[in-house]
């Protein structure tokens, strides 16, 4: 065995200090072994892999402009790979890219009563904190803060950090964000602060105005408050999503199973009509529906699918306030929509205006803030909240209509139902759903 073995000293001189960097370069080489052996041994920092582990592939991200972006106008320069906050600028640094589950790992350090954030799975042009999720980087010594959903490490305003952890200013912290579904934990110099269920979050308040915890992807960033904050060394790991098809998240019930119309029903009369009916017509009405117009909607790999000539197909059981994921597609001037508590409608269709519009109000918006729709014949992913009279819809991650009332559409005069169906509605072209889950609130 052979050992060479380099040291280079440099003296350098930081905060007052000198600091004596030696750095060892140590090679072995060992007799009998080929390279690429060598290559196929197992270290610590990379293990083995197997079939449905996570990836061991933590890349670093270095601060330029390949790499990141200004969102806003954040005042922050580059030194040394350190990325150093600074000034009064206000915005944010993002990445160009944007991730889901992942796990990230960065070095920071504030000045006295300093401020800034780590934004997670944000989009581009709206608060971090409330469109996305902010980690609050802060220097907890310059302040008492009673309210631990504020304090450093915790998901700010959102999910409470479980002590405090962060180093006095000046000092260097390291801090360990995985984020995995709704699943978030954050480790402050080897302190677990955070390990939040996000669907846990059921305050009506909170939903409403920080609605994009929900969100399933988005950018990494960094959010500059004010004083001095710096970030080195950031690494990221991505982490593999296997969920099949048609398989709810956690915290969700599918509505649809992939294989069947098992939980679903045919249209056959609107809300104002049922009302007037017995019992037993409502009954009767049911099964003669179901026996004319469910043939219209099939199973086809693991797919629902409307051919364009029958009924709206709708839940067998009603719901008051929830989340609800769908994927849908429609055709070349495709047009359909989501009922929501019996009520029309969640918009989809070809159209410049873009779907996820409440097409029926008259009173409040009803069309989406921009369009967010892909080309017809490929896959949409909306995500709907229904909270009291109010819904939030994302489309492909992005916010259409954030918090708008529903007009209860069947009676101008009446409040919108407390509960009821959900509805895929028919329109005359032919559809495909598939992924439809719901998070009863």
């Amino acid at each position: 065995m052979t050992k060479v073995l380099t040291f280079r000293w440099q003296e350098a001189e930081r905060a007052g200090r000198t600091v004596f960097l030696v750095r060892i370069c140590v090679l072995k080489v060992l007799a009998g072994l080929t390279a690429a052996a060598i290559l196929m041994q197992p270290t610590p920092s990379q293990p083995s892999r197997h079939a449905g582990q996570e990836s061991d592939s933590w890349q670093p991200i270095p601060f330029n402009s390949t790499d990141w972006q200004r969102d806003g106008a954040p005042t922050y320069r580059v030194e040394e790979g350190i990325l150093i906050f600074d000034g009064d600028g206000r915005g944010q640094l993002m990445t160009q890219r944007t991730y889901s589950d992942f796990e990230l790992q960065v070095e920071f350090r504030t000045s006295a009563g300093a401020n800034n954030g780590i934004a997670l799975r944000a989009p581009l042009g709206f608060q971090a904190s409330r469109y996305g999720m902010e980690i609050q980087i802060l220097d907890d010594g310059a302040q008492v803060q009673p309210d631990k959903r504020r304090i450093c490490g915790a998901i700010y305003g959102l999910y409470p950090a479980a002590k405090r952890a962060v180093r006095p200013a000046g000092q260097w912290n390291t801090i360990h964000i995985r984020c995995i579904g709704r699943r978030v934990q954050v480790t402050l110099n080897g302190e677990r602060v955070v390990d939040a269920d996000l669907n846990a979050i059921r305050d009506r308040e909170q939903l409403r105005e920080r609605p994009g915890f929900l969100r399933e992807a988005g950018h990494i960033g960094f959010i500059q408050h004010n004083g001095r904050v710096e970030f080195r060394n950031l690494r990221i790991r991505e982490l593999p999503a296997t969920r099949p098809p048609n398989q709810p998240p956690d915290g969700f019930i599918a509505l649809f199973n992939g294989r069947d119309l098992s939980g679903w029903q045919s249209w056959y009369a609107d809300p104002p009509d049922i009302a007037r009916m017995s019992a037993d017509e409502r009954q009767q009405a049911q099964t003669r529906a179901n026996a004319q117009h469910l043939r219209h909607w099939r199973v086809q790999d693991g797919e629902l699918v409307f051919d364009g000539q029958g009924v709206h197909l709708i839940t067998e059981k009603p719901y008051g306030d929830f989340e609800l994921w769908l994927d849908w597609q429609i055709e070349a001037g495709g047009d359909s929509g989501i009922y929501l508590r019996d009520t029309p409608q969640v918009q989809i269709w070809d159209n410049p205006d873009g779907s996820g519009g409440l097409y029926n109000n008259e009173q409040h918006p009803n069309r989406p803030r921009v369009k967010a729709d892909r080309p017809p014949g490929q896959w949409n992913r909306f995500r709907i909240l229904m909270l009291g009279e109010r819904v939030t819809v994302w489309l492909n991650e992005t916010l259409v209509v954030h918090d708008v009332p529903l007009e209860n559409y069947w009676d101008r005069r009446a409040p919108l139902p407390a509960s009821g169906h959900i509805w895929l509605q028919a329109h005359g072209t032919p559809l495909r759903f598939r992924n439809i889950f719901i998070r009863p609130l």
